[in-house]
């Protein structure tokens, strides 16, 4: 079978497509021949040993899949030859064949396509996650999202308002919050030219927002943390801006905001059962045309460096999908 490899650290140039031996599923295992895999900004960086996990040489990136099951191992029950299925790797999904635990693989609806149900784990499960399982968001509450144009923040946009929320996309230019809006952003505000705090307290007459949701990190959190109202609650997802914020706790104290800490990757290992609820959520909305993931391109196996330089150059919106 096929497989990109990361034989050494470095950029996407350096990704090699190689034949490598098929895997045989041993007890509780499952052989899964990849029909779509899904690239995140987090790739590029996993290939450059920049990450925070660090795989053995050679690994293929590629964190999330979807595809049919051929062949299961023994003891396995839950999980058959032929049923389609989507799974969250960490890494090792750019290739034909993938071999996983049993409990890793979640059953997809029939006529879902691979394409679309292979890139909805991270980003979209990771706001999932953040928005139920840690913010506990109700209908009606009002939800801020900076750095609302990029991948998950489009995820937050989409996934607030399936919960009733009132959403308020905040990003750095006007192009990019016409983006928001055709996502369904209640409100916008332009960073650049507003004050954050200011124009999110004006919005909510005074009150302050509910529920922040910040990938970004540096001088917006903490603006967008002295919006937030009584009983308010800041998420903590990313540090996009590439600092890593010191948060003044005396507004904490007086506000008796929550600041949650959203680590996806690791709440999917502690709380399996609540990851894969999750995912099911997410494959019923796009299933049934609540939610539609965007797919700004496919590529084939081969052009996986293409697709990997592609999001480095922050030339994607939207989730980029490899199809072997």
């Amino acid at each position: 079978m096929r497989a990109v490899l990361c034989k050494s650290y470095g950029g996407p140039e350096e990704l090699v497509v190689e034949e490598v031996p098929k895997p045989q599923p041993g007890p509780g295992e499952v052989l899964i021949a990849v029909k779509a895999a899904a690239l995140n900004f987090f790739d590029t960086l996993i290939i450059r040993n920049k990450y925070q996990y660090q795989p053995d040489l050679p690994f293929s990136p590629s964190a999330e899949i979807a595809g049919v099951v051929e062949e299961v191992g023994q003891d396995c029950k839950h999980v058959k030859a032929g049923d389609r299925v989507v799974v969250y790797l960490r890494w090792g999904g750019c290739r034909d064949y993938v071999l996983v635990s049993e409990k890793d693989a979640i059953v997809m609806p029939d006529g879902l396509a691979f394409e679309k149900a292979a890139g909805l784990m991270v980003t979209y499960g990771t706001t999932l996650y953040g928005l139920k399982n840690r913010a506990k968001l109700q209908r009606e509450e009002s939800l801020a999202v900076l750095g609302a144009a990029g991948g998950v923040g489009q995820a937050a946009i989409e996934i607030g308002k399936l919960m009733g929320a009132r959403v308020i996309a905040c990003a750095s230019s006007q192009e990019k919050l016409e983006f928001c809006r055709s996502f369904g952003a209640d409100d916008c505000i332009n960073y650049k030219r507003e004050d954050l705090k200011l124009t999110l307290k004006e919005l909510t007459d005074g009150r302050g927002v509910d529920v922040v949701y910040d990938p970004v990190g540096g001088d917006l959190a903490e603006a967008a943390l002295r919006a937030t109202g009584w009983y308010g609650r800041f998420l903590v997802v990313g540090f996009a801006s590439g600092t890593i914020t010191k948060m003044p706790l005396n507004l904490v104290m007086l506000k008796g905001v929550d600041v949650l800490g959203v680590f996806w990757g690791e709440a999917v290992i502690r709380e399996p059962n609540e990851h894969a609820e999750n995912v099911r959520q997410l494959l019923d909305w796009v299933a049934k045309g609540n939610l539609v993931p965007h797919i700004h391109q496919t590529y084939a196996l081969e052009d996986t460096p293409k697709a990997l330089a592609a999001i480095a150059n922050r030339e994607v919106k939207g989730k980029v999908i490899i199809t072997p």
